[in-house]
Order: C-alpha cells, then sequence, then structure tokens
C-alpha cells in the first residue's frame, strides 16, 4: 500500500471517529435532558481483587468508557461529559515499580478530549468540578464515590436511554466490528488447521490465540473449544490437554476483539463424510436465515423460522420421522436447538437492550415456548446481530425426549451421531435496509 493510501486511510478513520463521537455526545445529551442530569461521569472499571489473593481478576473496561474512547487496558480512568464542553479524559498513571504504568495515549483521538493524567482517584476527584450534585455516575462504584456525592449512581432511566440507542452502530464502530472478523477469521483458520493435525483442544485454542494475535484476556469471551461429544455442551468451558483417540469434529466459537468490539464466529468442522454433509446442510441453512435479514423484520420472527428450517432438516436427515410442522408444533425442535438464532453484537458479545421495548425501557417478550431468546426488537439500519444456528446431541435433552418424543425421532440414527456432539455456524451480519453485510464471510474472503 502506497503512503498516500495510507494517509487517506488514516484521514478517513479519524474522520469517522470524530462523526461516532458527535453520535455519542448526542446521545449522552439527549438521554441526559430527558433524565434531569446536568452531566455524566464514566468509569472505565477497577482491577477487582481475587478473594483472599494478592492478585486482580483479568481486567475488562465497562462497555460505555469503551464507547467514547478505545482503551481497553487500563483501570482506574474517568471521563466527564457535560453538554457543550469538550470531554474531560482523566487517565490513570500511577506511579508504580511493581507493574508497567500504562502511557498517556497520543492517538488523533485524544485531540477530542481534554487529556490528563492522574496518579490516583483522589486527584481525578480534584481534577473535576467541586460539585457532582446533578452528575450522573456510570460505572461499578468503588468505595471513594460515596464521598464524591454524585447525584446518581447508574440511574436505570439514563441507561435505558443509552442502551437503547447503542444498538445502531456508527460507521466507524463498523469498521472496529470489520476489524474484529478478520482477526477472528485469522483466528479460526489456524484453529481448523491445528484440528486437522490432531491436535487438543487446548493445542487448537493456543493455536486460535496466536493466528489472531491477542491473549487470552484480550478475547471478548472465553472461546469455545469443543472436540467430539464436548460440541454438544453450549458453553464448554474446558481446553482438554491430551487429543482424543479419534478427531470426529470440531465445534469452535471464539471471537477476537478491535477497539473495544468483538466478533462472535462459530464454526464446525468434521472429515467424517457423513457429519461434514449435514454440516453443509446447516450452513446452507445458515444462509438462508442471513438472506432474510434486513430492517424492519422482527427478529422473533427470524427465529421462529430457524426453527422450520430445522424441522425440515431434521427429518430431511432422517434424525426426526415427523413432519417439520409437528417437530416445530411439539417442541421436537427444541430438542435439537435449545438456544436462541441470535443476539445483539458490539462493546459487548451480548450486547445490551436486546429486549428493550423503547428508550424509557419495558421488555419486548419472547416467542411463547422459547425462554432463551436474547434479541425481540424489529431490526433497523446499523444494528448488528449474529446468526447462529445449529443442531446437538445433548443428554439430557435427549432423555428426557425419549418419553415425551419417542416416535418421532430415529434413536439409532440419533445415536450414531452422537460422537459428533453438534453443529453450529455463526456470522455476525450488519443490517442495511435492503439486507444486510455478512461481516463473518467477508472476513474469511479477505483472510483466505
Amino acid at each position: 500500500m502506497s503512503s498516500s493510501t495510507d494517509s487517506q486511510t488514516s484521514t478517513d478513520s479519524q474522520t469517522l471517529h470524530r462523526q461516532h463521537l458527535q453520535v455519542i455526545a448526542a446521545r449522552f445529551e439527549r438521554a441526559l435532558a430527558a433524565t434531569g442530569h446536568g452531566a455524566a461521569l464514566l468509569y472505565s472499571g477497577p482491577l477487582v481483587p481475587i478473594f483472599r489473593d494478592d492478585q486482580p481478576y483479568p481486567f475488562r473496561a465497562h462497555a460505555w468508557f469503551k464507547a467514547w474512547v478505545p482503551l481497553t487496558q487500563v483501570p482506574d480512568c474517568l471521563l466527564y461529559f457535560q453538554p457543550g464542553a469538550k470531554p474531560l479524559l482523566l487517565f490513570h498513571a500511577p506511579e508504580d515499580f511493581w507493574y508497567e504504568t500504562a502511557a498517556l495515549p497520543e492517538g488523533a483521538w485524544t485531540a477530542h478530549f481534554d487529556l490528563r493524567a492522574v496518579p490516583s482517584l483522589a486527584a481525578a476527584r480534584a481534577a473535576l468540578p467541586q460539585s457532582l450534585q446533578r452528575v450522573a455516575y456510570i460505572g461499578e462504584p468503588f468505595p471513594e464515590l460515596a464521598r464524591w456525592q454524585v447525584g446518581a449512581v447508574n440511574p436505570a432511566p439514563l441507561l435505558a436511554r443509552l442502551d437503547f440507542d447503542r444498538a445502531v452502530k456508527t460507521p466507524w464502530e463498523l469498521v472496529q466490528l470489520r476489524a474484529a472478523n478478520r482477526l477472528g477469521a485469522r483466528g479460526h483458520r489456524a484453529a481448523a488447521a491445528a484440528f486437522a493435525g490432531g491436535g487438543s483442544e487446548y493445542d487448537i485454542h493456543l493455536a486460535f490465540l496466536a493466528g489472531c494475535g491477542q491473549r487470552e484476556q484480550e478475547l471478548p469471551y472465553n472461546a469455545i473449544v469443543a472436540l467430539n461429544e464436548a460440541g454438544s455442551i453450549l458453553h464448554y468451558q474446558n481446553l482438554r490437554r491430551t487429543p482424543p483417540a479419534v478427531h470426529h469434529s470440531l465445534l469452535l466459537d471464539a471471537g477476537a476483539e478491535a477497539a473495544g468490539y468483538a466478533s462472535d464466529i462459530t464454526r464446525t468442522h468434521s472429515a467424517d463424510p457423513e457429519f461434514a454433509a449435514l454440516i453443509g446442510r446447516c450452513d446452507r441453512l445458515q444462509q438462508q436465515l442471513c438472506a432474510g435479514v434486513r430492517a424492519g423484520v422482527d427478529w422473533r420472527d427470524i427465529h421462529l423460522a430457524s426453527h422450520r428450517l430445522i424441522g425440515e432438516l431434521l427429518h430431511e436427515t432422517g434424525i426426526t420421522r415427523c413432519a417439520a410442522e409437528e417437530a416445530v408444533d411439539r417442541g421436537v425442535t427444541q430438542v435439537f436447538m435449545p438456544h436462541g438464532i441470535g443476539h445483539l453484537l458490539g462493546l459487548q458479545v451480548h450486547d445490551a437492550a436486546g429486549r428493550q421495548a423503547s428508550p424509557e425501557g419495558g421488555e419486548i417478550p419472547r416467542p411463547e415456548g422459547y425462554p432463551y431468546l436474547r434479541l425481540t426488537r424489529r431490526l433497523e439500519p446499523g444494528f448488528v446481530v449474529t446468526m447462529e444456528p445449529g443442531i446437538y446431541f445433548i443428554e439430557p435433552l435427549l432423555a428426557r425426549a425419549r418419553t415425551e418424543h419417542a416416535g418421532r425421532i430415529d434413536w439409532g440414527r440419533v445415536d450414531s451421531l452422537r460422537r459428533f456432539g453438534g453443529i453450529r455456524i455463526e456470522d455476525d451480519l450488519a443490517v442495511t435496509a435492503g439486507g444486510c453485510e455478512n461481516l463473518t464471510r467477508d472476513a474469511f474472503a479477505a483472510t483466505a
């Protein structure tokens, strides 16, 4: 890439980030005015100590702080926003010889803030206005906060308005989500190679980290690296060091992070021809669902459509004996796919306000009989959602189904597939007026 192209890309990024900050500031200004607060004070988050230990848990910056500034690894920072004034960023830079103090950021984005280094929370308080009685504090309360006399701590009406609007991503946020998907795609390619080479779950996980170039604590969530039957455990949490005697399948649910924004990607692999064909069927089903994503669509309808399609797939592949309609009506499809079809994605993996009815709050109910759906809103341009259908052979659900659905399931076929665990295909989609941008498929294409 030429230096002139690099310069143009940098200029475009700076413009997008400036526009992003203008949108965030406008959202805060409206929300503060509607809820009677004069300013907001946002906390990056604390280092939380492990019980009866002298070490902290891995740090996670709070989502709303990350929305303003791309600082994900620095605890005890504060951002003060008052409408009409330049935001004040109090950057925590303690004098320390045990740990390396974070360097004061120097990116172009810092020009939009009154950036000051402070060695402690006491110094941060001295840099803030004398009275904080009309200030809404957002973040985890720290012990000293009680003496600061802020007007409100995490006021629900304010957070409801901010969370509701956050579902619509700015163009700058979409750039970060694309970058997170490219990192995640690189990790997935490396992990798939480790699986093909006979690696253990632990080996595959290390390959994923190397592929996306991130430490484990930098990932947006703990990767699910499930070999064989473990693929039936939806949030499988182990990383077995010893590889199995036979590698039947790999279900890898793992994402990366860029500037505080997450990708959430799942792929399933198998060298077994029959199961690989079933993975291919699930992949085509997933793409059929993706094709139905556009602004104005009720996400609950997509969830219900996914169960109709899964009912057809189960019947056509001989896993169930009943027609798709009966499988849905009787709850058979939920034996094989008990989770929701997707969720909002952004600053958090399961991003905020997925079921919120309005800026004032309230909830949009889930479809009857589907208690785990995380998103029930009507889609708008700028939403980013995951699309993650799957079929699984989950022992507790199958055991119950032997009584409830004994004649509707081909148990011999199920028994032959148990060793593979399950299948999930998950992409991240940016909703547009006429369809969606598949951030994940584009990322895999770009990193081929």
